[in-house]
């Protein structure tokens, strides 16, 4: 079973790896809300922890806003951009791969 990777160095380790992988380009094809639900069952996490929270556009919108889980996982479907990056699935794990060894948890 391959994995599928959305951006990042993680990719160069997969590649010294020779495990198969797929690559999502989310800021051209944002997951949809059920997508990113599956996603953070996969990683274990509530949808604010998937925030980037040094990023301009949450400073300006979001800081110090009380959201629940689904107006945040509305936010991250319309600016994807605000995502933690990268992320590696594979089956029904996924992990966010910073620094990008962490990617060796997955294989």
């Amino acid at each position: 079973m391959g994995s599928a990777v959305r951006a990042g160095g993680a990719l160069e380790i997969l590649q010294e790896k020779g495990v198969p992988y797929s690559v999502r380009y989310y800021l051209l094809e944002p997951l949809s809300k059920d997508e990113l639900r599956e996603l953070l069952k996969k990683l274990g996490i509530k949808a604010a922890e998937l925030v980037r929270k040094n990023e301009v556009l949450y400073k300006e919108k979001y800081e110090g806003k009380n959201l629940g889980e689904d107006d945040w996982i509305g936010v991250l479907a319309e600016y994807p951009e605000l995502m933690e990056r990268p992320i590696v699935e594979r089956g029904e794990r996924a992990i966010i791969a910073r620094p990008a060894e962490k990617v060796l948890e997955m294989l």
